[in-house]
């Protein structure tokens, strides 16, 4: 009885193990799969800046004036660093870049070290004036299915433009993974975050 009861015992443990080593590999190969999307340039990465304390602006913020804006924070710099880290090791050397033109997210993009940073005003914020989402929202949507099969583009942006696009509320640095296919539906592809650390 108690050999019978061991060997099932056994087994059991063998199936479990293979089962979540098969699910570990169909992750990991759906993540591949994710990457490649963005390095074709069949998805783009939106990410939202990297952490910079606080809500919104400061009273009297002028664009083009960092000394007026909400600016990133040291551990936002680094984030920024990291997250370019975590691109550079899922394959994605240099891409596209484009950023809001608020001080914040264009420090998060040129600390991505992925390649040159262009201005897209479409990308910011209109946290204070949600008149103009739908509107900058269509123009993202174009951007975004006018770029397909250029390679990786990376979009740097706020959580309020990432929201109306994908209906994602991303953390400060999350990098989501957005399709627009050929019919005009939208699609999440994966959301990712940059480790905290890098392996030594």
């Amino acid at each position: 009885m108690k050999l019978a009861f061991y060997r099932r015992l056994f087994f059991g443990i063998v199936l479990v193990l293979s089962s979540t080593g098969i699910a570990k590999s169909s992750q990991l190969q759906a993540s591949e799969e994710i990457w490649q999307s963005l390095h074709r340039g069949e998805a783009v990465a939106l990410i939202r800046h990297a952490i910079a304390p606080g809500t919104g602006d400061p009273p009297g913020f002028r664009l083009g004036d960092c000394s007026t804006q909400r600016n990133l924070s040291h551990e936002g710099r680094v984030q920024s660093g990291r997250i370019g880290e975590f691109f550079r090791a899922q394959g994605i050397q240099e891409a596209s870049v484009y950023s809001s033109q608020w001080c914040r997210c264009l420090e998060t993009a040129r600390l991505l070290r992925l390649g040159p940073v262009s201005e897209l005003p479409a990308l910011n914020s209109f946290f204070t004036d949600r008149a103009k989402g739908p509107e900058q929202t269509r123009e993202i949507r174009a951007f975004i299915s006018e770029s397909r099969g250029k390679g990786p583009h990376i979009l740097v942006t706020h959580q309020v433009n990432i929201t109306a696009l994908t209906g994602v509320f991303p953390s400060s640095g999350e990098i989501v993974i957005f399709q627009i296919r050929e019919n005009g539906q939208g699609e999440i592809l994966g959301r990712f975050t940059a480790p905290s650390h890098t392996s030594p």
